[in-house]
């Protein structure tokens, strides 16, 4: 090999390295936090305790499940349904936004905004104006952070704070309700903002696969979704459902298993051994445990805008003396900062994806959109929060 057949492979490695890390800069920072503490606490057979495999087995198998029905087509046929009922912009917009709130209680907001932003840019962009698109998908992002705060399979965080309170389902959901009650009042609000003009109709078929094949698969995945839903409630050991999710997508859908989001599952066992080892060394353990405990609230707002709720919630639990106001700040830290909820980059990339081809407003401006609703909606949550605790 010469020097310039060298300098050009480690080009492309630069250049593969790059995009990796800033696609995973959650994971690279994850795992770069886990090596530095090895440093401090050397690895052990001590480093499997620290890793919560039954957060990992049910992540893995909502993750699994939820995108193989994604993939049948269900949650655009369901979209599809709903949306030839609403003859005007402002009906189809909020019924877009209803569809993000109420489906991210149950597919995570990751897959709501993956299912239903694309569906409101093509129904939208030929009828409304390119700021109403830019709102539609403002709203719909917030709308999929807050509904899924509901429910413990709503997001990520969720899942391995509700393993960790030890109450029911109906016990997360009564301490989660305000604040999402409050957030639906205020997105009803929010839709005064589009336009009344009638819905102009295109033509949006598409072919339907009504196969016995298909149907099968689809009752196969409904009956696996309710078995992890049994998992969350602790009525099912959550091994048993990754097991069965697994070997249901190595017969039917081995595609699916290669579209499952695994650098989220090693996210969080780099996260596990990071706040194991930072836990283990005495003077850390110490501070944070100073600077978390009664301010689990204000903490898991305050570091969810600068990491992610996600991590936000791994790296604090272990400091937290009240797990229930710690599970709050990072559901109300999900808005904030387009980086509070990585479910807010997903609609940023596939609004700035579709921006020149539909004429849409720019990035700068749909930030600039983005962050006064976010700033506004932790605004009135916090209020909430303080109306909650007075009471």
């Amino acid at each position: 090999m010469n020097f310039s057949e060298f300098e050009h492979s480690a080009r492309s490695v630069s250049a593969r390295i790059c995009s990796f890390v800033h696609k995973e800069i959650v994971f690279c920072v994850a795992f770069l936090c886990a090596v530095v503490s090895a440093f401090f606490v050397p690895p052990s057979a001590r480093y499997l305790d620290y890793i919560d495999w039954d957060t990992l087995f049910i992540l893995f198998a909502l993750m699994g499940v939820v995108t193989a029905l994604r993939a049948c087509g269900v949650f655009d046929s369901l979209a599809r349904f709903l949306c030839g009922k609403v003859n005007s912009v402002r009906g189809l917009c909020t019924l877009l936004v209803m569809l993000c709130f109420f489906s991210s209680m149950l597919i995570t907001n990751d897959v709501a905004l993956l299912t239903f932003v694309p569906f409101s840019l093509a129904l939208l962009g030929p009828s409304a104006g390119g700021g109403t698109v830019m709102l539609a998908v403002v709203l719909e992002t917030i709308a999929a952070n807050t509904g899924s705060m509901l429910t413990p399979v709503g997001n990520p965080q969720n899942l391995f704070l509700f393993s960790k309170l030890g109450g029911s389902v109906a016990d997360f959901m009564r301490l989660i309700l305000p604040y999402s009650a409050a957030s639906l009042v205020l997105l009803f609000a929010s839709m005064i903002f589009f336009p009344k003009k009638s819905l102009a109709r295109h033509d949006d078929s598409v072919a339907q696969d009504f196969s016995r094949g298909k149907i099968f698969r689809e009752v196969v995945y409904a009956t696996l979704f309710v078995l992890c839903l049994l998992s969350v409630a602790k009525i099912v050991p959550k091994p048993v459902s990754a097991v069965a999710v697994l070997f249901a997508l190595i017969f039917f859908d081995r595609s699916v298993l290669r579209s499952i989001d695994y650098m989220l599952l090693l996210t969080f066992a780099a996260f596990f051994v990071f706040t194991g080892n930072i836990a283990a060394i005495q003077n850390v353990r110490d501070f944070l445990q100073n600077a978390v405990a009664g301010n689990e609230f204000v903490s898991g707002v305050a570091v969810s805008q600068v990491i992610s709720n996600v991590p936000a919630a791994l790296l604090l639990y272990p400091f937290a003396d009240n797990a229930e106001s710690l599970l709050i700040g990072v559901n109300v830290g999900g808005l904030g900062t387009l980086v509070a909820s990585l479910a807010s980059l997903i609609s940023f990339k596939l609004y700035s994806a579709s921006k020149e081809e539909l004429g849409l407003p720019s990035a700068a401006r749909y930030l600039a959109i983005f962050t006064a609703a976010n700033v506004l909606g932790i605004a009135v949550l916090c209020a909430v929060r303080i109306f909650v605790v007075a009471m």
